[in-house]
């Protein structure tokens, strides 16, 4: 059996470091690969004994956009199992980091600036990113964060088809780019204006008593947990190898928390292991 990780998205967030981590993981990498000779490599893989774990690290280039989509299900059509990482970032994000490395932007001779030149990379590779299996967004992450979501998302030894994220953050603190769901939480009561739970989080039981033992947020949890019982399994069943569920409130701190923890216990009673992350509780 080959299993083909495309890695592609735009220059400067992150493909190179992502396929330092694969390789760590034991992936057999390929770096900065013409995405013409894609299949030429994974065609190789068919002949080694066992399975292969094949990591192509997509180059830059003014037809990636649109070979991209096609050498996919090429690769699919062989017999391959093929999965698209795609890699982005926000514009100013990737201006400075080109700024702090002195590096060139690869489309920088075709425009007049490095963010005009992000622009029409995005341009290009927007059919990528559209069909890609699982999309990263770099532009808050640094080099060990990326590591951990990577080594979260492709080391292998869980039986789990969906890998399950449950996120908690506040919206004064920007909404997370990387999700599927989003629950706003701010209409449960806000411990922050009791002066006893102010300094405390949604890990603590005074917290997590005082959002959930009222009627609304009962029946909140009653109704989203009947609207992921039926989801998760369809996403499981359409494919997906990644679903980001994230419950927000103002300052991330109490009700997101109290929320994903308590979302993260039901799906483990299903069986499920379901990853939390709380991006802005030390905030």
């Amino acid at each position: 059996m080959v299993e083909v990780l495309l890695i592609a998205g735009m220059s400067g967030a992150g493909r190179t470091q992502v396929g330092n981590t694969l390789e760590d993981l034991g992936w057999f990498v390929i770096d900065n690969m013409p995405v013409e000779l894609i299949p030429k490599v994974a065609e190789l893989g068919r002949f080694s004994e066992g399975s292969t774990r094949l990591a192509l690290v997509a180059g830059t280039g003014d037809d990636m956009g649109a070979v991209a989509p096609l050498l996919s299900e090429e690769l699919r059509a062989s017999g391959a199992s093929v999965r698209t990482v795609y890699l982005e970032a926000s514009t100013p994000v990737l201006v400075r980091r080109y700024r702090d490395t002195r590096r060139r932007h690869p489309l920088l001779d075709l425009t007049a600036s490095t963010e005009a030149a992000i622009d029409e990379e995005r341009r290009l590779l927007a059919a990528v990113r559209d069909r890609a299996d699982v999309v990263i967004d770099t532009s808050e992450l640094n080099i060990h964060d990326l590591r951990r979501k990577v080594t979260d998302l492709f080391s292998h030894g869980e039986g789990q088809s969906t890998r399950v994220t449950l996120v908690s953050f506040g919206f004064k603190h920007g909404v997370p780019a990387d999700i599927d769901l989003l629950f706003d939480c701010r209409f449960l009561p806000n411990p922050y204006w009791e002066e006893d739970l102010r300094g405390l989080t949604g890990m603590d039981a005074e917290v997590q008593e005082y959002v959930s033992n009222n009627e609304i947020a009962r029946e909140f949890i009653k109704r989203t947990d009947a609207l992921l019982e039926m989801l998760i399994p369809a996403y499981q069943e359409e494919g997906k190898s990644v679903l980001t569920i994230a419950f927000g409130c103002t300052g991330g701190r109490h009700r997101s928390v109290t929320l994903a923890e308590r979302f993260a216990a039901i799906l483990r009673d299903r069986g499920l292991s379901p990853r939390v992350r709380h991006r802005d509780i030390e905030r």
